[in-house]
């Protein structure tokens, strides 16, 4: 899964699966672009890995929900390399869990920003680029809440990824036949920063016991997955979302 030279952008790289994905990208010799929002010390960690194992990145700070934001972003990374030739929507987040009663209007639409509007935002600010090139790859990271609602307080969250999953498919189709393949892939219950304040031991607890492998995923699990979407491996897949979830759901 040789990606020697290429240029990847991965949103929301400073922790858990997006930080795991940077790392995996530039062990197979892609230069990195390490987005990051406000946690700039789990980016500066991520760069300082990847260039201990002889690897190249940068750090980009940007709020992906901001068009402007992304805008410079994207320009910066073009000024350090040229191309952008993945595109890896990572950046998502399930901020609280709330049920009917207490999700506002407020919430709902920041819910919808960080996990979908996001992913539109920077597509939107590479995909010339890459049309022009006849080539290049995006790979959004949606989640199972996407298939089966969401776990508790999280229907807001299940809605936004539902959305994703169903742009990734949308993209494919207009993207695929001016060189660009579109691609996702769905996580399960993974084991990251992402279950902080919102989940208990006993909610992980009972997920792990309905995965059929018997454990809960890494972030390792799903980057060497988004990897092999980046790469050559993949190259007559497009509009697919892959469910890495342990057998969490099947379809």
């Amino acid at each position: 899964m040789n990606l020697k030279d290429q240029v990847v952008l991965v949103t929301g790289a400073s922790s858990g699966i997006g930080r795991a994905t940077a790392e995996a990208m530039a062990r197979q010799g892609a230069r990195v672009a390490v987005n990051y929002c406000r946690n700039r010390a789990g980016a500066d960690e991520a760069v300082a890995t990847i260039r201990r194992l002889g690897g190249e990145a940068v750090a980009f700070p940007a709020d992906v929900t901001s068009a402007a934001a992304v805008g410079e972003m994207v320009q910066d990374v073009l000024k350090q390399w040229g191309r952008i030739d993945v595109l890896v929507n990572n950046a998502g987040a399930l901020l609280a869990r709330r049920d009917l009663s207490g999700i506002t209007e407020e919430y709902w639409d920041q819910m919808m920003a960080l996990n979908l509007k996001s992913a539109f935002l920077c597509v939107k600010a590479v995909w010339e680029q890459m049309v022009a090139r006849n080539a290049g790859c995006i790979i959004n990271v949606s989640s199972v809440s996407a298939r089966n609602g969401g776990g508790p307080g999280a229907a807001a969250y299940a809605a936004a990824k539902g959305g994703l999953l169903a742009y990734t498919k949308g993209l494919a189709r207009e993207l695929s036949p001016q060189g660009v393949r579109v691609n996702g892939v769905a996580p399960g219950l993974i084991m990251t920063p992402f279950h902080e304040g919102i989940s208990s031991a006993e909610m992980i607890q009972k997920g792990i016991a309905g995965i059929p492998l018997g454990r809960a995923g890494t972030a390792a699990d799903v980057a060497e997955v988004i990897v092999f979407l980046a790469s050559p491996a993949s190259g007559y897949l497009t509009g697919e979302t892959i469910e890495v979830n342990g057998g969490m759901w099947m379809d």
